[in-house]
C-alpha cells in the first residue's frame, strides 16, 4: 500500500498539470507581445509586459467596468432569487401539506432532465410579448419563481434532515408557517443556502448563451459577451487583450469559490448528496 501511494501521488500531480496547463498558458502569452504568443514556445516570456492589460480594458469600445458591473448586477439579483425563492419552496415541499404534492414534486424533478434548448423559443416568445429583450429581466425574473429544480431537490433533502419537533415547539409558542421557516428552518439551513448561492454565482456569471440571446446592448453586455467581442465575423481575433481580459475574468469566481469552498463541501455533505 506504502508503494502504491508515491505512484498515485505523482498521476496526481500529472493530471493537475494537464489540467492546469492551458490556464497557465493563456496567463503566460497575456504577458507576451503579440508577435511572440504563437512564435515564443519558451514558458516565460523573453520580455514580459502588462500593455494588453491596459489596454484590453477599452479595446472593445466599451470599458471592461461596465462588463464587470453588469455581471455583477445580474449574478447579484440571480444568488438573492435563487436563495429566496429556492428555499420558500423547498420548505413547502419538506414541511406543508398542500393537495398532488407528491405529483407536484415528481413533475419539479421531471424538470431536471428537460433540455434548455427545448424551452429556449417558447421563453423567448414570451418575453419578446412582455417586451423584455435587450433588458435583464428574463435573467432575473425567473430566478425568483423558483426554476432551479436542482437546489430545490437540494433544500429538501437539507430540510428533512432537520427534525420535526423543532417545528412542533415552534408551533407550541404559537408560531405560524411563516415564523417556522423564518425563525427555525432558515437559520439551520444556511449551508444548503451558502452551496445554492455558490453555484448560483458561477453558473449564472460563465452563463454565455442566455445572456447572448437576451441582450444585444453592448453596455448591457455582461463579461462573457464582452470577451466575445474580441473575436470578430472573420475569426481574427486581438489575442494579446483577449487573453489578459480572460486572466481577470477569471478572478472573481476563483476568489470566490476559494472563499467559500469550506462551506460548499458542508452543504453538499449534509444534504442528503453523499
Amino acid at each position: 500500500m506504502m508503494k502504491r501511494r508515491p505512484l498515485t501521488h505523482a498521476g496526481l500531480i500529472m493530471a493537475a498539470g494537464v489540467m492546469l496547463y492551458p490556464l497557465l498558458w493563456m496567463v503566460v502569452s497575456s504577458l507576451k507581445p503579440d508577435n511572440e504568443i504563437f512564435t515564443d514556445t519558451t514558458p516565460w516570456p523573453a520580455n514580459p509586459t502588462l500593455e494588453h492589460y491596459a489596454s484590453g480594458w477599452t479595446a472593445t469600445g466599451t470599458s471592461f467596468t461596465v462588463f464587470f458591473r453588469n455581471s455583477l448586477i445580474v449574478t447579484s439579483g440571480a444568488v438573492i432569487g435563487n436563495v429566496l425563492a429556492c428555499s420558500l419552496a423547498a420548505y413547502a415541499f419538506a414541511r406543508l401539506e398542500f393537495p398532488l404534492k407528491k405529483v407536484w414534486f415528481t413533475i419539479m424533478l421531471g424538470t431536471i432532465m428537460l433540455p434548455f434548448h427545448a424551452t429556449l423559443i417558447p421563453q423567448y416568445v414570451l418575453f419578446f410579448d412582455l417586451g423584455w429583450i435587450n433588458t435583464y429581466l428574463p435573467l432575473l425574473v425567473p430566478k425568483f419563481l423558483a426554476v432551479d429544480a436542482f437546489f430545490i431537490f437540494l433544500m429538501v433533502q437539507f430540510i428533512r434532515g432537520i427534525p420535526r419537533s423543532l417545528d412542533e415547539a415552534a408551533r407550541l409558542d404559537g408560531a405560524g408557517p411563516v415564523a417556522v421557516y423564518v425563525r427555525i428552518v432558515l437559520p439551520l439551513m444556511r449551508p444548503a443556502l451558502i452551496t445554492t448561492a455558490i453555484f448560483t454565482f458561477i453558473w449564472t456569471y460563465d452563463d454565455f448563451f442566455s445572456q447572448l440571446v437576451y441582450l444585444s446592448d453592448n453596455n448591457l453586455y455582461t463579461v462573457p459577451l464582452g470577451l466575445n467581442m474580441f473575436i470578430d465575423k472573420t475569426g481574427s481575433s486581438s489575442w494579446g487583450d483577449m487573453f489578459a481580459m480572460s486572466v481577470l475574468a477569471l478572478v472573481p469566481t476563483t476568489l470566490f469559490f476559494l472563499f467559500f469552498q469550506k462551506r460548499l463541501v458542508e452543504g453538499l455533505a449534509t444534504s442528503g448528496l453523499k
